[in-house]
């Protein structure tokens, strides 16, 4: 058993943020990585990282965008905190080593990106977050920070006390925590049809202009964005793009054009030269010369696990930052550009918050005390685990070391491996499958109450016939099938999560699309949707929103 003051899971960019910024604060940190730190998944962002730099932009304008962006369901304290840190989180970065872009005279380049009111997000080149990851591994191993590398967390370990906010979270190998918004999901409007390879936001940040069959530049002559055109928001380009081809004006009934001709081989060279190679290895186009075929791909997850600013959930000793969190800072919709700033900005508060460090109480509260409501669902939809959760230590509230949960997980996990191992059952990718295509066809871009319905049904089957998978590979080292099987149980968590939220919320916000309720509901749903899991049993609620910070945001009607 291994001991440390600070553990991290994971090590993309808010994990290496955490254990950098824990181990400033005078804590003995470690990692744990299912594979190599600039491996991850940080290294496929490529567009850039929105920080208020110029003299001309301010963290107000940042925090407003954002507000706006998020089609008013992010959270106040989170944004502000988010708008304020992030200059001194590019600044960092530079003075790490980052090789961003630059103009002339020696400043780091920003460019312009979809809802942002001024040019600010800073690049490096189209490989932004490829090179993030290798500029905070290289301070990770300057550090003599310990990395656990193709060590895979099963579980958490956790106390059992009946009040979930008086649980404390000792180590890894209990799951039991709120799923925040977990409805929005957001789609990117850029993504290779044959693979669903992202191309990045940064060729529309330059110029590159979009079309449909007809060659309109539908974006402004269909009215779907008259101001923006193509640097609307995600959300709004990814169903301007669809309702497109759904109406017939797609290119082989499937796609529209991304052109970047008309940007000219120097700059393209110099600041996009990656996408010339994704369009040409994938779809056999050359940039320079044709327009690139793209569609909308899902690609972000707004929603996640609950925390605060500081990166705390209600469980005592764990924390959350990155996608995996949701603190909320996007609320319905992310900008293009706040993410590779929200793994510095708030990957640096856990980490500090988790050493000890001293900082500012937290604003946004988190678990069942924040309940504003209870949620309801339609009689007759099943949903949650059909096997009962894992039984933790410590119920009605009685003491217990560390050491006694950790070996308790430890014993449930090695139970668990040992039966996919042994068993005979079925192969997890039969489930896996039926989840993709139901989530496919049923809670896509646009959402229907019948489909959503649907979804549920078939993720509660699926959850039916996983009681019996086991592994096919019943080799006991670098076995991928099994991780592979105990990753699929966690796949039909989050694909139910997603889609209870969906069918709870009635109204129209951000990536949120109702076909029965075309608008968005202040009055009603100026919340957040949450849903907790408690051995096994999920429970639906809500929390409001926090409008008011610093600065107080009114919502308004979203146009671009």
């Amino acid at each position: 058993m291994h001991e440390h003051d600070v553990l991290v899971v994971g090590a993309g960019g808010a994990g290496l943020r955490a254990a950098i910024e824990a181990h400033e604060e005078g804590a003995d940190v470690a990692m744990v990585t299912k594979l190599h730190p600039v491996r991850s998944h940080t290294g496929a962002a490529e567009g850039g990282i929105n920080a208020a730099l110029h003299p001309e932009d301010s963290w107000e304008l940042h925090a407003y965008d954002t507000m706006k962006g998020s089609d008013y369901l992010a959270d106040a304290p989170a944004v502000e905190t988010f708008a304020k840190d992030a200059p001194d989180e590019v600044i960092q970065l530079e003075h790490w080593g980052m090789p961003f872009s630059r103009e002339e005279d020696g400043t780091v380049s920003q460019r312009p990106f979809g809802g942002l009111s001024h040019p600010r997000t800073t690049y490096a080149g189209a490989e932004t977050g490829h090179h993030l990851l290798h500029t905070m591994y290289e301070q990770v191993v300057k550090r003599g920070i310990t990395v656990y590398e193709e060590w895979y967390v099963l579980d958490l370990a956790v106390t059992d006390h009946d009040d979930v906010e008086d649980r404390e979270c000792h180590g890894v190998v209990a799951y039991d925590i709120a799923l925040e918004d977990m409805e929005f999901v957001q789609f990117h409007p850029t993504t290779l049809p044959s693979t669903g390879v992202l191309i990045s936001e940064g060729v529309r940040g330059e110029g590159g202009i979009l079309y449909n069959e007809d060659e309109e530049r539908f974006m402004f002559e269909r009215g779907y964005a008259n101001n923006e055109g193509e640097l609307a928001s995600r959300d709004v380009v990814s169903r301007a793009e669809l309702t497109e081809v759904n109406s017939g004006r797609g290119i082989e009934d499937e796609y529209v054009h991304l052109d970047m001709r008309h940007l000219g081989e120097e700059r393209i060279l110099d600041r996009l030269e990656n996408i010339l190679h994704l369009a040409e290895d994938f779809e056999g186009v050359d940039g320079l010369d044709e327009p690139m075929p793209v569609k909308p791909g899902q690609h972000y997850q707004m929603g996640g696990v609950e925390c605060d600013e500081n990166g705390h959930t209600c469980i005592d000793g764990l924390y959350a930052a990155g996608e995996t969190a949701c603190v909320s800072l996007h609320g319905s919709n992310r900008l293009g550009g706040n993410a590779l700033p929200e793994l510095l900005v708030f990957g640096a508060r856990a980490g500090k918050h988790a050493a000890g460090g001293d900082m500012k109480h937290a604003e946004i509260s988190t678990g069942p005390g924040a309940e504003s409501e209870a949620g309801e669902l339609d009689d007759g939809i099943r949903i949650g685990a059909i096997e009962s959760g894992s039984e933790g230590v410590a119920a009605d509230g009685a003491a217990v070391d560390a050491q006694t949960v950790v070996e308790a997980e430890v014993q449930r996990q090695r139970d668990r491996v040992e039966r996919l191992l042994e068993e005979d059952g079925i192969n997890h990718a039969h489930v896996r499958d039926d989840i993709q295509e139901t989530m496919t066809a049923n809670v896509n871009v646009f959402r229907r109450e019948e489909t959503l319905k649907r979804a549920l049904e078939d993720i509660h089957e699926a959850r039916e016939r996983y009681q019996h998978v086991s592994a096919s590979d019943p080799s006991r080292t670098y076995n991928t099938d099994l991780i592979h099987t105990i990753e699929t149980r966690n796949v039909l968590d989050v694909a139910e999560a997603i889609a209870v939220g969906a069918l709870a919320r009635k109204e129209f916000r951000g990536a949120h699309w109702r076909e029965q309720y075309q608008y968005r509901d202040d009055e009603e749903w100026l919340k957040h949707t949450m849903l907790a899991w408690n051995d096994g049993n999920p429970r639906l609620y809500y929390k409001p929103v926090l409008l008011e910070a610093e600065k107080e945001y009114e919502p308004k009607e979203r146009s671009y």
